[in-house]
């Protein structure tokens, strides 16, 4: 027997017999080795749970739509899809996000916290996967390709706005006149007709449009150089 003396002057007495593995594990230690690809761990239970990355397993299965998911907690924040349960709520703006990571990110638009950092042109943002895309802009990487052109896109947003060519699908519809587009910026730039609105501004003459292209084309109008005239 084997005697441990705690932070709070507890006594832990302890059977070395049944034990394997010592009880007091230092700080910064790393017990648990996966064999597949060498992470480490501080405990048995996260080593388990992340062996079903290589393994595949995935032992929680949502008793609604039966998407399978290998870690409990997974299960449980997408079970809030179907009960629309949304317990993180926003103390500024009182928007409720059904993942505590969601609600992080959304509080970075309050405080203008930009925590990722692109080490190529130093531009800052509130969220990883905004880096990562970033990122592609540097490295001329297009991860997503169309399955019908081949076409490659640097975003996945892209790409799903893309296969609507191929698919007709245009799942945004004007509510004025019912005319239907595949991407939302297009309802967007359509409603300014019904509208009246002209938000694109030129800063020499100040004429106003309605779609930004309409206006990157005028001011070709201003940027032209005019030919030389004679003065006799």
């Amino acid at each position: 027997m084997w005697f441990y003396q705690g932070t709070r002057n507890e006594e832990l007495h302890v059977n070395s017999a049944e034990c394997r593995y010592p009880c007091v594990m230092q700080k910064g230690e790393h017990p648990y080795a996966c064999e597949v690809c060498n992470r480490t761990f501080t405990q048995k239970s996260s080593l388990i749970t992340h062996q079903r990355i290589h393994s595949g397993e995935r032992p929680y299965t949502c008793e609604v739509c039966n998407k399978a998911f290998n870690q409990q907690s997974s299960l449980i924040t997408h079970r809030r899809i179907h009960s629309g349960e949304r317990p993180y709520t926003c103390d500024v703006c009182n928007k409720a996000f059904s993942r505590r990571s969601s609600l992080i990110t959304h509080q970075c638009l309050h405080s203008g916290e930009r925590l990722y950092t692109c080490d190529v042109c130093n531009k800052a943002f509130s969220q990883h996967c905004n880096l990562i895309t970033h990122g592609h802009i540097h490295s001329g990487e297009r991860p997503y390709t169309c399955n019908v052109c081949n076409k490659a896109f640097s975003r996945r947003s892209n790409l799903l706005t893309h296969q609507r060519i191929h698919s007709g699908e245009c799942p945004y519809t004007c509510d004025v006149c019912n005319k239907a587009f595949s991407d939302k910026s297009s309802l967007i730039r359509h409603r300014h007709i019904h509208s009246g609105e002209r938000p694109y501004s030129c800063d020499v003459c100040n004429k106003a449009f309605i779609d930004k292209s309409n206006l990157i084309r005028h001011q070709h109008i201003h940027s032209v150089e005019c030919p030389p005239t004679c003065d006799v």
